[in-house]
């Protein structure tokens, strides 16, 4: 579920919609949280889908840590990638505005975090753009990413959070764990999908 002060909008030809600020969207606020709504698309229901239908999957969804494609039922889907990106995901299975959104700013996001299975090339106009998304980002930038949000994360309870209600119990419980001691942070590589394999 996608946060309520945000709204689609199509941006051109190339690039397609993306996901806009309505109002300012102060650092520190939940984004987007992966309630029970979203759809889960497991490796073998994946394969059970047309190769049409793959390809939309593949472009709608992320994987988690399970392996498990995930499809927004709402317009979380349609929120770009952006190498300077102004959220982010958490290793406690919600994202974060990481510094101030303005009005009619759009809310980008880091697919480096998302398992992809592919290198992706990025047509990134940001003067940081690494020029691609690889499947080992997570690897390479889990300590930057992770001090980015460790810096916001203390202002999570001190932001109106209209997404609150829809974490559960467990991830309050962590969040609560890490704001009383720092070290019980949960890193982003708790986001990382590491195949099971069978010997």
């Amino acid at each position: 579920m996608i946060h309520p002060d945000l709204e689609l909008r199509f941006i051109n030809d190339s690039i397609g919609y993306g996901v806009f600020a309505k109002r300012f969207i102060p650092a520190g606020t939940i984004t987007y949280v992966k309630d029970s709504l979203e759809i889960e698309i497991t490796p073998e229901d994946f394969f059970r889908h047309s190769p049409a239908m793959q390809a939309v999957i593949d472009k709608y969804s992320y994987k988690d840590e399970r392996g498990v494609k995930i499809v927004s039922w709402d317009i979380a889907k349609f929120v770009n990638h952006s190498c300077n990106c102004n959220t982010m995901s958490t290793g406690y299975g919600f994202e974060i505005a990481i510094r101030d959104i303005l009005p009619d700013e759009e809310v980008t996001d880091e697919y480096g975090l998302f398992n992809i299975e592919e290198d992706m090339v990025l047509d990134c106009k940001d003067e940081y753009c690494r020029k691609f998304v690889r499947k080992d980002d997570i690897d390479r930038f889990h300590m930057e990413w992770d001090r980015k949000i460790q810096k916001i994360l203390p202002r999570l309870f001190v932001e109106h959070q209209p997404l609150m209600p829809f974490l559960d119990e467990k991830t309050r419980e962590m969040l609560t764990a890490y704001l009383e001691n720092p070290s019980e942070y949960r890193s982003v590589l708790h986001l990382k999908y590491i195949p099971v394999t069978v010997s």
